[in-house]
C-alpha cells in the first residue's frame, strides 16, 4: 500500500500545480478585503483549474502505469492496480478544490466537519475491504476512501454560497496565471520531496525488502500522520492568517512566534508521551511485529521539536508569494534529507532513518531561520526560546530515560516528565488563550 500510494503521489505532486496551497493565499487575501466579486472570480477560475489539472494527472498516471510498475516493483504485475488508482488523482484534486475554498474564507468549522466526515466514511468503506480481502482490498480501498472524501468535501462546501460568474477562456488564463506560477513552484517542490521519499522507499525495498518498507511506513505514519494531525489542524488557520499580514514584516514575525509557541506547547507533552510509551503505542496501533521501529521513532520524536519550530517559519515564503525562494529552499533541503536517509539506512538500518530525520530538521531549522532573517528581518522572541529549551530538555531527558534506565525506573521517570511537560504547557497556553473560558464556551454551546 505504501509503495502504491507513494508511486501515484509522485505523479500527483507534479500535476496538481500546487493549487491547494497557492489558491489559499489568493482567496484569503481577497476574503480579508471583503471583495465578494474578486472572491467569486478567483473561486470560479480555481474550480476550472482543479478539473483540468486533476484530469491531466489521472490520464498521465494511467499512460505511465506500466513504467511505474516496473520502476517500483521490478515487474509489470501492478500495471492494472496503478491504472485503477490513477482516478484518485482527479478525486483528490477535486476534494482539495472544495476544501481550499473553506480554508481560504476561514469557514474552519465546516472544513473540520468535512475532514471528519470524509475520514470517518473512509474508515467505514475501507475497513471491511481490508478485513475480507486483505492485500486484494488495497486498490478498491484507496479508490473508495478517495471518493467518499470528495463527497464529504462537496457536501460541506455547498453550504457556503459563493456566486459563480461567467469568465472567458482568456480571462481564466489571465486570472489564473499568478496562481499557476506560484503553484507550479510549490508543485515542483512537492514533487521533489515526494520523489525523494519515493527513492528512499525503493532503496529500502531493494536493500532490506518490502517488509522493511512496511516498518518504515508504519514508524513514520505514527510520527508524520498521528502527530502531524496537530500540524494540519494548526496550518488550516495559520497559513491564511499569515497571508493576511504578509505585507508587514513586524506582524509576520509576531504571528510566526505566536504560532511556534502554541505549536511547541501543544506538541511537547504528546512527544514526551511517545518517547516514554511508544512500545505500547506501536502495539496498540499495529502489533508486536512492528516494535522493531521503536528505536527509529525515539530519534524521530526528538526531531519533531525542530520540525515544529522550522514549520512555523517556512510558511512565510508562501505567505509572501516568494515562490522561487520557497522552491530553492525546499530543493536544498530535499537533497540533504534524501542523502541522510540513504546513508542512515545503509549503515544503521531503521534507526539510521530516525537519526537522519532529527539531523535533517535541525539543519532545516537553521536554514529557514537564516534565510527568513536575511530576507524578512525575522527573529525568535525570547519567550519562545525559553519555552523551546524547557520542553526540548524534558524530551531529551525522556529519550535518555527510556534508553538507559531499566523499564520500571524509565516509566516512573517518564511519567513525571509527562506531568511536568503537560503542566507547563497548560499554564503557558492558559496565559495565551484562557483555556478555562474556552472550555466553558464549548460546554455552553453543546448545551
Amino acid at each position: 500500500m505504501g509503495l502504491l500510494t507513494s508511486t501515484i503521489n509522485v505523479i500527483g505532486s507534479l500535476t496538481n500545480f500546487g493549487l491547494g496551497t497557492s489558491a489559499v493565499k489568493d482567496i484569503s487575501v481577497e476574503n480579508a478585503s471583503e471583495d465578494k466579486q474578486r472572491i467569486s472570480t478567483i473561486v470560479t477560475v480555481f474550480h476550472r483549474l482543479v478539473w483540468i489539472t486533476g484530469t491531466f494527472g489521472s490520464l498521465l498516471a494511467l499512460v505511465l502505469s506500466p513504467w511505474l510498475s516496473q520502476l517500483t516493483f521490478g515487474n509489470n504485475d501492478y500495471t492494472l492496480a496503478i491504472g485503477w488508482i490513477s482516478i484518485t488523482l482527479l478525486f483528490n484534486q477535486l476534494s482539495k478544490g472544495e476544501l481550499v475554498i473553506l480554508q481560504g474564507i476561514r469557514k474552519l468549522k465546516l472544513l473540520a466537519k468535512a475532514n471528519l466526515l470524509g475520514s470517518s466514511l473512509g474508515l467505514l468503506v475501507t475497513l471491511p475491504m481490508y478485513y475480507y480481502w486483505g492485500i486484494d482490498g488495497i486498490v478498491p480501498g484507496i479508490i473508495g476512501s478517495s471518493l467518499v472524501t470528495l463527497l464529504a468535501a462537496v457536501f460541506y462546501s455547498r453550504k457556503v454560497t459563493i456566486k459563480r460568474i461567467k469568465i472567458s477562456y482568456s480571462g481564466t488564463i489571465e486570472e489564473g496565471r499568478n496562481m499557476l506560477q506560484m503553484g507550479f513552484m510549490i508543485s515542483l517542490s512537492s514533487f521533489l520531496s515526494i520523489g525523494a521519499s519515493y527513492i528512499v522507499r525503493i532503496f529500502i525495498s531493494h536493500k532490506g525488502g518490502v517488509e522493511e518498507v512496511g516498518l518504515y511506513n508504519a514508524g513514520f505514519a505514527i510520527i508524520n500522520t498521528y502527530v502531524g494531525l496537530i500540524f494540519a489542524a494548526m496550518g488550516t488557520d495559520y497559513y491564511p492568517r499569515l497571508s493576511a499580514v504578509a505585507y508587514d514584516n513586524k506582524l509576520c514575525r509576531q504571528t510566526i512566534n505566536q504560532q511556534a509557541e502554541i505549536g511547541i506547547l501543544i506538541l511537547a507533552p504528546i512527544l514526551v508521551i511517545f518517547l516514554i510509551f511508544i512500545n505500547w503505542v506501536v502495539i496498540i496501533l499495529y502489533s508486536k511485529q512492528f516494535i522493531a521501529v521503536n528505536d527509529m521513532i525515539y530519534w524521530a520524536t526528538l526531531g519533531m521539536f525542530f520540525k515544529t519550530a522550522s514549520w512555523s517559519i517556512s510558511y512565510v515564503f508562501l505567505a509572501k508569494g516568494a515562490s522561487k525562494l520557497f522552491f530553492w529552499n525546499e530543493l536544498i533541503a530535499n537533497i540533504y534529507v534524501m542523502g541522510f536517509n540513504i546513508i542512515g539506512y545503509y549503515f544503521f538500518g531503521l534507526i539510521g532513518l530516525g537519526i537522519s530525520f532529527t539531523l535533517s530538521f535541525l539543519i532545516y531549522l537553521v536554514q529557514v531561520f537564516i534565510v527568513s532573517k536575511i530576507k524578512y528581518e525575522f527573529s525568535f522572541d525570547k519567550e519562545f526560546i525559553n519555552i523551546f529549551i524547557f520542553q526540548f530538555g524534558l524530551g531529551l531527558l525522556g529519550f535518555l530515560a527510556i534508553n538507559y534506565l531499566i523499564p520500571s525506573y524509565a516509566y516512573f521517570a517518564g511519567a513525571l516528565l509527562v506531568l511536568v511537560s503537560g503542566w507547563f504547557s497548560f499554564k503557558e497556553l492558559h496565559k495565551r488563550i484562557n483555556i478555562k473560558q474556552l472550555l466553558r464556551g464549548i460546554l455552553k454551546n453543546k448545551k
